[in-house]
């Protein structure tokens, strides 16, 4: 039985390659890591976010970058499902629910924890961190034929 390690990416790496490490490690995409990483911070203090993620580069390992499970499945705002920015519908689209259920979650989390500002200043960080999904329909131009 091998035994799988938790090791900071040496090629996904954005800082020190710890969110990309731990993506690799639980088999999800390195975004939603970083984004999950960004929102604790912020929900925790921002300090301790940072002393956090110091004391994983230190802790962790370099790794050899191997996949450790094949799950194809990435984060990215939606294009198709676009309310505000394609945040939400990017989520709902990445764990395969409705976008509504996202949305309603996601503002009952900022009014009940008491940060309707940390939850907009959330969702703004995720329209930087989460890339926009590539357009699926390239559209090129049709040339009239003459006869």
């Amino acid at each position: 039985m091998t035994i799988r390690r938790l090791t900071r990416s040496r090629t996904n790496g954005t800082i020190a390659g710890v969110c990309a490490g731990l993506a690799n490690y639980y088999g999800v995409d390195v975004v939603l890591v970083r984004l999950l990483f960004v929102i604790l911070s912020i929900a925790g203090a921002i300090i301790g976010g940072v002393i956090v993620y110091l004391a994983a580069w230190i802790i962790m390992p370099e790794g050899d970058d191997q996949p450790a499970v094949a799950d194809k499945r990435v984060l990215r705002r939606s294009t198709t499902d676009k309310w505000m920015a394609g945040i939400c519908g990017g989520m709902a689209e990445y764990f395969q629910v409705d976008a509504a259920l996202v949305r309603l979650v996601w503002v009952i989390g900022s009014i009940f924890c008491g940060a309707i500002i940390g939850g907009v200043l959330v969702y703004a960080l995720a329209w930087i961190i989460i890339p926009r999904s590539p357009d699926t329909i390239i559209s090129t131009p049709v040339q009239a034929t003459t006869m």
